[in-house]
């Protein structure tokens, strides 16, 4: 009998349901109160009523769960010491997208040798999604399979979509139907357009293709998301400088969106050099002393140790604390950059 369909396909893996999965590592009632005090901080931020600057920080992917919670530790107690100023929100990535091939993460490998055991990468970010949050540190990452919300979502406070899924249709339907405020970031060659219409399409009802809590294929209808935003990453040039908010701002307003700036200060922002965060960070802090309040919030790629390390020496070999994808600066930048934020907005919000 001839074949029409799966010709390339080697297999199929059951997944364990979302509900089976939530049954075995539910939230605790720590973890609920972080994540449902940490959204509506978010909302309030973004709308304005709570006038403080949203800090997003940590590693650019997670890939050693002990060094994500000694970060998250030494971030909880900071996030504690600058309250007034910031709320600070830790960066915990578990996919990576790729232009090509390469690692794509916690969830999709786990173990870092292409053997790919996504339940296992589901299990592990769940867990240590459950770690942080019962110490009251809320969390953000990004979300690029549309099937693993389902999985992980009830933790998250803060989702982003990133450069080159922004224009995706999967996912500006996703995010309609997220449970937290979602930042679109602008394309990788800065233009603005395909995040506004990422906003739009997010702030719409939607139906799509999905799974319910129970595995099941199904039509997943959704309400649409209130707290789509904006997120400025760079493109062929840099776009944090105030000319570039306020384009942004005019743009924002033209289609009635919510005209609330995230800026990324990694990325195309920085170069992609950890040394240019610093620059970003403190030209963008400066603003919003002069009265820009647009700026709703930063982010950094920080880990324990600044700059990053090639995976090719193998897992067993890994500096401790060092990232395996993008640059990151060291915790010693990341406290001193939002220490001194916190000693010049002190007062001024």
């Amino acid at each position: 009998m001839k074949q029409t369909y799966d010709i390339n396909v080697e297999g199929f893996q059951p997944l364990t349901s979302p509900d089976e999965f939530k049954q075995e590592l539910p939230i605790p009632p720590e973890s609920e109160d972080t994540v449902i005090k940490g959204r509506e901080e978010i909302k309030q931020i973004l709308t304005g009523e709570d006038n403080r600057l949203m800090v997003i920080t940590g590693p650019c992917s997670i890939h050693d769960e002990r060094a994500a919670l000694e970060y998250a530790e030494k971030l909880c107690e900071l996030r504690e010491k600058v309250r007034d100023s910031f709320s600070v929100i830790m960066r915990v990535y578990f996919e990576k997208p790729r232009t090509t091939v390469g690692w794509k993460g916690l969830i999709n490998d786990p173990h870092m040798d292409d053997s790919r055991d996504v339940m296992e990468g589901l299990r592990r970010a769940r867990k240590l999604l459950i770690e942080i949050t019962k110490m009251g540190m809320p969390t953000a990452t990004e979300m690029l399979d549309p099937i693993i919300p389902q999985f992980i979502a009830g933790l998250v406070c803060w989702a982003a979509i990133g450069a080159r899924t922004t224009e995706s249709q999967t996912h500006r339907e996703m995010s309609s139907g997220l449970s937290m405020p979602v930042g679109f970031k602008n394309c990788t060659d800065g233009a603005l357009d395909t995040a506004i219409n990422s906003m739009i399409a997010a702030k719409s009802p939607q139906s799509f293709l999905g799974i319910d809590q129970h595995g099941r294929a199904c039509i997943v209808k959704t309400k649409g998301n209130p707290y789509a935003h904006i997120v400025l990453r760079g493109g062929k040039r840099p776009n944090y400088d105030s000319v570039s908010i306020r384009e942004a701002v005019q743009n924002l307003e033209k289609k009635s969106l919510s005209q609330a700036i995230i800026v990324d200060c990694s990325h195309a922002n920085s170069g992609k050099k950890f040394t240019g965060q610093a620059i970003v960070w403190e030209d963008v802090i400066n603003q919003r002393i002069n009265g820009n309040n647009a700026i709703k919030g930063l982010m950094l790629e920080s880990n324990l140790c600044e700059g990053n390390q090639s995976l090719s020496c193998g897992p067993e070999n890994l500096e401790y604390g060092v990232s395996i994808t993008d640059e990151c600066i060291s915790w010693e930048t990341t406290r001193e950059l939002i220490e001194q934020g916190h000693e010049k907005l002190s007062g001024r919000l």
